[in-house]
């Protein structure tokens, strides 16, 4: 299997956010094989943004994952449900939320997982569930190591800059226009409208 060389994660968060919408997200857990496309990222810039955990350069127990170079895994828990960040670059403590993805394969297995058969990755909490991703297993794990690892996918044929979801009390960071979601696709937090035909791919 030809995993996706991440090196594009090692420089420029924002961009990095941008390339990896459309790639497929793999896990292999306890035998069972989960994949999606992904749709929906949102970055978090480090020492000056105010909405990222490590804002300030703040070290804590919670957040240390997020100062180890590009390619890591760091795996918060926020009112019950985890959440999946890919470290980017290796002097910035800085990363990219994952907040969709488009089922493709394991679709039972996620169905099982979320103990129901729509709206199974329509947010960060929700996609780590069909995915088996947790916070106690897999935070500081590395993309393309044994358990998660990455694919070329599919291209979005619009991109759409928005702001970040659920940071009201982020003084000027919520408006950062941080969020990037393929136009068109249902498969994001809180989707509105009519789905594309070809759900925002090329």
């Amino acid at each position: 299997m030809n995993y996706l060389d991440i090196d594009f994660l090692s420089d420029n968060t924002l961009e990095a956010a941008r390339q990896l919408l459309g790639t497929e997200v793999v896990t292999e857990i306890d035998g069972e094989k989960t994949s999606g496309y992904i749709t929906e990222v949102e970055a978090y810039l480090g020492l000056n943004d105010k909405a990222a955990h490590t804002f300030n350069g703040k070290i804590t127990k919670k957040n240390a994952m997020m100062f180890e170079p590009y390619g890591h895994i760091y795996v918060y828990t926020m009112h019950g449900h985890n959440c999946m960040n890919f470290v980017t670059t290796s002097d910035r403590p800085e990363g990219i939320l994952i907040r969709g993805i488009e089922p493709h394969q394991g679709i039972e297995v996620m169905k099982n997982r979320r103990g129901k058969d729509t709206d199974l990755t329509t947010g960060p909490g929700k996609l780590t569930k069909a995915l088996g991703i947790t916070r106690a297993e897999h935070n500081g794990t590395k993309i393309n190591g044994e358990i998660l690892h990455v694919l070329a996918g599919k291209k979005p044929a619009v991109i759409e800059e928005t702001k970040r979801i659920g940071i009201d009390n982020k003084e000027e960071a919520v408006d950062y226009l941080y969020r990037f979601i393929v136009k068109g696709n249902p498969h994001i937090s809180k989707f509105k409208g009519k789905a594309d035909s070809n759900n925002g791919w090329q």
